[in-house]
């Protein structure tokens, strides 16, 4: 692809994947580490940063669907895969015979676990999900020992195979959380327990991102790291990107479509909320809210254009905003580049810029970015 005749492309740099994996194993060295591509690997491709991932030593993928997991398989991904969002009737069959993990919450999903395995003719891998506290997915404390004593059953039966006990935090990413100590005292009662009545786990795991860069005591045999996969911070409040030792993988470009010298009070974009104060020079950037370009950040979404960093000008359109360049006008041309987001090492806007920006948080900025802005890998 010329990048330099796109319209808009979001550039990945698998090398940051393989070094953010690397740096996110040094902070657990006794645990083995999940990379999550879930969302098509956080909107940075889900097959591309997978490889990437576990060439830098990730033995487990994660994923949401079993769809996501079914596609990686298709995709000729080898190595443990797990998936966790499971709806009545879904594809248990297709996901017990490509060997993947399932997360179990509940009798119903045991159930279809176990129908599954003796159609395929072999045990389903399940994983018990227990409800800390986050309130979601997971069996609560009240049902566990139901769940536990089906599952060890459906073991002995030869339909299952027990091979993990996890669970997910609410607030790991809000240091000091009183929730978080709970959880985990929680964690380990019904792990305790679910051992107690037979259950050996292969894996136990409930850190995410935040509480693997933070909480050690959660580490447990597996991490499960997803943004930070990517590196982008999983809260400002743990650090930015670089404190945290992390590369942001993504960079979100644009070309220009169109520079324009105006008089002053004119209006720019649907409903002219902006209105030029002087004569100035806009640019117009090829990419909208259609791209995944969030319309709350109207007026206020940074773009590194000439040389500078300029906000958007009025509101973002679906496949188009504008950026008033003001004196930096005479610098720019049609063609040049604009950067949306990216390290922020050579000036540009962040994807927490945006999140900031937007009213929201750097993991939907990046997994919003759409289907019609075409990736492009470095270092693959």
């Amino acid at each position: 692809m010329n990048e330099t005749a796109t319209r808009v492309y979001a550039e990945i740099d698998l090398d940051a994947v393989r070094a953010n994996v690397r740096a996110l194993r040094e902070r657990a060295p006794r645990a083995a580490l999940m990379a999550v591509v879930k969302a098509d690997a956080y909107g940075h491709g889900a097959v591309p940063c997978a490889r990437a991932a576990q060439e830098a030593g990730a033995t487990w993928l994660g994923t949401a669907t079993p769809q996501e997991a079914l596609a990686l398989r298709a995709a000729g991904i080898g190595g443990r895969i797990m998936c966790w969002l499971w709806t009545p009737g879904g594809p248990w069959q297709e996901a017990v015979e490509a060997d993947i993990d399932v997360s179990v919450s509940g009798m119903w999903a045991l159930e279809e676990a176990r129908a599954a395995a003796r159609a395929a003719g072999r045990p389903a891998r399940i994983q018990l999900k227990a409800d800390t506290g986050l309130g979601r997915n997971g069996c609560q404390p009240a049902d566990w020992a139901e769940l536990v004593g089906a599952a060890v059953a459906a073991q002995a039966e030869g339909t299952v195979r027990v091979t993990g006990v996890w669970s997910h935090f609410a607030c790991a990413d809000e240091p000091g959380h009183p929730s978080v100590p709970l959880q985990l005292a929680a964690f380990r009662d019904m792990l305790a327990y679910a051992e107690k009545e037979g259950v050996e786990p292969e894996v136990r795991h409930i850190a995410n991102s935040p509480a693997t860069l933070t909480l050690p005591e959660s580490h447990f045999d597996l991490v499960r790291c997803g943004l930070a996969v990517y590196g982008v911070s999983p809260a400002p409040e743990l650090g930015t990107p670089e404190q945290l030792g992390l590369r942001p993988a993504m960079a979100l470009k644009a070309t220009v479509a169109l520079v324009k010298t105006v008089p002053a009070g004119h209006g720019v974009s649907y409903g002219h909320h902006h209105v030029t104060d002087s004569e100035t020079v806009l640019a117009l950037i090829p990419a909208g809210y259609a791209d995944g370009i969030p319309r709350h950040a109207s007026g206020r979404g940074p773009v590194l254009v000439g040389g500078g960093v300029h906000r958007v000008a009025g509101r973002v359109a679906m496949d188009q905003f504008v950026v008033d360049l003001g004196s930096d006008g005479g610098r720019v041309r049609a063609g040049d580049e604009a950067v949306l987001f990216g390290s922020g090492a050579h000036g540009e806007p962040t994807a927490e810029d945006w999140a900031q920006a937007a009213h929201t948080i750097a993991y939907e900025i990046v997994t919003r970015i759409g289907a019609r802005v075409p990736r492009v890998y470095r270092n693959a």
